[in-house]
């Protein structure tokens, strides 16, 4: 069906139809533009959103935790998700507003045309109506004069009274009115078989293929609207895959987040590696002598104070008495922050971490300078080869300098090994479980160096120079470092050798008369680093023999192959007991 041949008659309705299809296209245009303009407001929108939740440099620290990363891998997907919306925004604009725009023109220049040839053709049909009706109009005049000269001669040849002359002239006058009314007769009949003409090749041929020409158009303008519709879902539908992509991202971040890990982290960051203080000893005063008394009370007054100061506040004290004059104060040279070259500052754990930290950025320095050094060597033996490519000597102060950065770094590379080195001797040291269990000797915490004497820590507010070999002997479990027995009042301290000596018949003793309290299992594997602790594996079953003290520290045991007993102290936090009623 046409609608040349259905619409004929239907010229200006057409018209109409049309225009406000191509307003409907261009309304379709108006839409998209406004959607172009709220996805780039979107994506420009979550970029904003991105910058100004991106972490501060001051807040890089916390990127150890697994929460903080995933935060900042959502920031990374939303991004990403946001040049998704970018994309479409662009698309849209390229192939959908320039589309339709480019067809909204076009339609409208052949409905002009169209409407042009239809009102000509229209014009020429009214023009040869108007020609057809003034034919006509005449030929009626015409014939009808002609009667009324028929009529006349008529009744003037029945006249007797008329001369023949006047007969004769009324005779005249009818045969030019019956000529003239043939005329008019035969130019309205032209006219009509014309009109007729014109008026079938109009409505038949013409006019038809005008309206052909508007409907082709029309259909031209829905079919358009269909593929950019279609379009449009398409530039969404390509870029659903990759947003789909983001959500998975954001989802995997989201399942990524470890609280147990991030706690593990906080203990990683700040656990300081100081013991829990002890409970504080009943002091009998009738068994100190007069001399020892303010020895006595200056020991057990501020030591705790002291140890809680190096713990909580290590970082607001400049100056810190050392904890059993093992981390006293170092008179050397500060770093740009205002920590010591070696961080013996801070808590041991910090301090390890601290060392670690230096050494992997000298490594890193020390990659580097080499690289340089060998580019610059290069760089010479081609001058040397080639002089018209440059002066060697030119490269010959580049390499000395860099020889002495290198051998500087080398240096520093070596010390804060050693610093390291050290670090790691008294951790072990200090995380001795015996160490912790045996500090009483006569009701006093005391600690020993490695002659065997006394030390009763008379600091007065002054720093301590560290000796790396005092260090290094205090540092060891043999020393007695930290640790004392028990012995009954006025027995006296003995040398630090009768003491550990003590020490292991007592553990021996203790082993045989000592009854399980209960079983544990192992919730994390555990590897021993230090004096008297035991490894054990996730998911073990071992014997408790001596609950945690508040030291941290459980007194476990297990069978071995050769049916005997393996006995030692694991991490209270590392186990689950169950104890017998």
């Amino acid at each position: 069906m046409s609608w040349g041949t259905e619409l004929w008659d239907q010229y200006d309705n057409l018209s109409i139809h049309t225009n406000r299809g191509i307003e409907a296209l261009d309304k379709y245009a108006s839409f998209v533009r406004d959607r172009v303009a709220i996805e780039s407001e979107y994506a420009t929108k979550l970029r904003r959103l991105v910058k100004n939740y991106q972490p501060k440099k001051k807040e890089e620290e916390d990127n150890e935790f697994t929460s903080i990363q995933a935060f900042r891998n959502l920031l990374k997907e939303i991004s990403d998700l946001a040049g998704q919306r970018e994309v479409v925004s662009e698309t849209l604009q390229l192939q959908i507003i320039q589309g339709v725009t480019l067809l909204s023109k076009t339609l409208r220049e052949e409905r002009k045309k169209c409407l042009n040839d239809g009102t000509m053709l229209q014009e020429n049909l009214r023009t040869q109506l108007s020609s057809l009706e003034r034919a006509k109009r005449n030929y009626e005049k015409a014939y009808r004069e002609s009667e009324k000269a028929v009529e006349g001669y008529k009744k003037a040849d029945m006249d007797l009274n008329l001369s023949r002359a006047e007969v004769e002239r009324y005779k005249n006058t009818m045969t030019a009115k019956i000529q003239q009314s043939d005329d008019a007769k035969n130019e309205y009949a032209n006219q009509l078989q014309k009109t007729n003409n014109l008026q079938q090749q109009h409505f038949n041929l013409l006019l038809p293929s005008v309206f052909n020409r508007l409907q082709e158009l029309d259909e031209k303008r829905t079919r358009g609207i269909r593929e950019f519709i279609i379009g449009a879902a398409d530039v969404e539908s390509s870029v659903a895959p990759i947003i789909a992509r983001c959500m998975e991202g954001i989802v995997k971040a989201g399942e990524s987040i470890n609280e147990k890990e991030d706690s593990f982290k906080v203990i990683e960051r700040y656990q300081s590696g100081f013991p829990q203080p002890t409970d504080i000893p009943f002091e009998d005063l009738s068994k100190v002598s007069p001399e020892n008394l303010n020895d006595s009370q200056y020991i057990n007054g501020p030591s705790n104070h002291l140890t809680l100061k190096g713990t909580i506040s290590a970082k607001q004290i400049r100056k810190r008495v050392g904890i059993f004059n093992i981390f006293g104060s170092n008179k050397n040279s500060l770093t740009v922050d205002g920590q010591k070259e070696d961080f013996s500052d801070l808590p041991p754990n910090q301090r390890r971490k601290k060392l670690l930290a230096k050494i992997a950025e000298l490594e890193h320095k020390i990659i580097q300078e080499t690289n340089a050094r060998d580019g610059l060597m290069k760089m010479k033996i081609v001058y040397e080869a080639n002089s018209s490519l440059g002066n060697p000597m030119t490269v010959e102060g580049q390499l000395n300098e860099s020889e002495h950065k290198l051998e500087k770094l080398r240096a520093d590379f070596k010390k804060y090994q050693g610093y390291l080195e050290k670090a790691n001797q008294l951790q072990v040291a200090n995380n001795s479980p015996q160490s912790n269990r045996n500090q009483l000797q006569n009701g006093h915490r005391t600690s020993r160096h490695s002659n065997g004497s006394a030390d009763d820590h008379h600091d007065e507010g002054e720093d301590h120079p560290d000796d790396a070999g005092s260090l290094s002997s205090s540092a060891s479990p043999e020393s007695g470092l930290g640790t004392s027995h028990t012995s009954l009042p006025g027995s006296g301290q003995g040398s630090a050798n009768e003491n550990a000596i003590g020490e292991d018949a007592y553990y021996e003793t203790e082993v045989e008369a000592l009854n399980p309290l209960g079983t544990c299992r192992a919730l994390y594997p555990f590897e021993a680093t230090s004096e008297g602790s035991i490894p054990m594996t996730e998911g073990e079953e071992l014997q408790v023999i001596e609950i945690d003290q508040g030291d941290g520290w459980t007194r476990v045991r297990r069978a071995n192959n050769s049916n005997g007993w393996d006995e030692g102290f694991v991490p209270t936090s590392y186990i689950e007991c169950t104890l017998f009623a």
